[in-house]
Order: structure tokens, then C-alpha cells, then sequence
């Protein structure tokens, strides 16, 4: 609804499971993309892991279509989101990004992007988002992506991550992407953070990006 008002969205939530509702509500008014930018691969599922059952450690893995029907494959759209149609930014575990190996998700690790810096990284994206086969991409961003020593107040801190101006700089960047349809922010935990400096951190950052 915000959408088709003109609006651009911007979900504001717990755990990445919420990743679930809007690629759902993309996936009822077409094909679109997903920039997928997080500490973590959260791509476990049936046949890389002897367990499953926390949607926060499984959502990448969700809405591509791999897990129980139920959560899967609502109204039969199964999946919400194609392999060739991801790209997944900042991961930390080079062994987390072994079980992309032949799905087509497109990955550059945290290590990569301050490596290669932000241009070369939008570019890249660029390759997988913006085409004329999709009719735009959403932008998940776990606030994990930052390093521990920039905000800390999240449930897994993985040192490795990207400072305050190279999120900034990755994140604005892909919102001048041609088909930038909204973003989700997800995973900070006001519980490790009883000053509220950390969250007005978040709060300036967010600000920093969409103004």
C-alpha cells in the first residue's frame, strides 16, 4: 500500500525474519531483486544444516525458496525472490558463502568491500539489480554489517565489518540504483544498549542515508 501511494517504505524491525513480509508483497506485483546486506549469509536450510527452525538464521534461504511449504510458498509464489536475482553484501564467514556454490547468488564479503571500496561493490550489484528483466530490488540491512567497535548492540557482533562512512557510502549507492523499492533495517537489540548512545548512532546513519 505504502508503494503503491508513491511512497518509499521503510521497515523498521526485531530479527531479518521480517525479510519474509515484503518479498512476499514484491513478489505479488512482479519479479524484483534483493540486495541482501549483513554480517551473516542466513542461508541455513534442510540440506546444508542438521537444524532448522529460527526464520533469523534461515531467511536468505527462505524466500529463495527453500524450506517448509508453509512459509515458502504462500499463495503458491514459491520463491519470492530468484537465486540470479540476490546479491549478498558484507558477509564475514568465507565458509557461510560455500553454500551459495552453484545457486547463482552473487556475494562480496565485508573483506572485499574495504578492499575494493564501495564503487567497485555498487558495481557489481549494479550487474545482478538492475536489469530489464526485474521491476526493482529491496534492500535488507542488518546492522550487524557495521564493525563491533562502530555499534556493538546487536545479537551476533562479528568483527570484520564495515565502518560508519563505507555503510553509509555502500548503502546510499545502492539506493540511486534504478528500482530501489524500499529497505528494511533489522537486528539491533535496544537491550545491549541501555545509554541509548548506540541507537542514536542508528538513528543518525539511517538519517545520513536517505536524506
Amino acid at each position: 500500500m505504502v508503494r503503491r501511494a508513491g511512497d518509499f517504505p521503510v521497515v523498521l524491525g526485531g530479527d531479518c525474519s521480517i525479510l519474509l513480509g515484503p518479498m512476499l508483497a514484491l513478489r505479488r506485483d512482479g519479479r524484483f531483486g534483493l540486495a541482501y546486506v549483513d554480517a551473516h549469509t542466513d542461508f541455513r536450510e534442510p540440506a546444508n544444516s542438521p537444524y532448522v527452525g529460527s526464520a533469523a538464521g534461515e531467511d536468505l534461504a527462505l524466500v529463495t525458496g527453500r524450506g517448509d511449504g508453509y512459509l515458502v510458498d504462500i499463495d503458491g509464489l514459491k520463491p519470492y525472490v530468484r537465486d540470479e536475482d540476490v546479491v549478498q553484501l558484507g558477509a564475514r564467514d568465507e565458509d557461510d558463502l560455500r553454500d551459495f556454490v552453484e545457486t547463482g547468488i552473487r556475494m562480496r564479503t565485508s573483506a572485499h568491500i574495504i578492499a575494493d571500496g564501495t564503487d567497485a561493490t555498487l558495481a557489481a550489484a549494479a550487474e545482478v539489480l538492475v536489469r530489464p528483466d526485474l521491476d526493482g530490488f529491496w534492500l535488507h540491512i542488518d546492522a550487524d554489517i557495521l564493525d563491533p567497535s562502530v555499534l556493538g548492540a546487536v545479537d551476533t557482533p562479528t568483527p570484520g565489518g564495515l565502518d560508519r562512512r563505507q555503510l553509509t557510502d555502500l548503502v546510499r549507492g545502492l539506493l540511486t540504483l534504478p528500482g530501489a523499492a524500499g529497505l528494511e533495517i533489522t537486528i539491533f537489540d535496544p537491550d545491549l544498549d541501555p545509554t541509548g548512545t548506540q541507537a542514536a548512532l542508528l538513528t543518525d546513519i539511517l538519517v545520513d542515508i536517505l536524506r
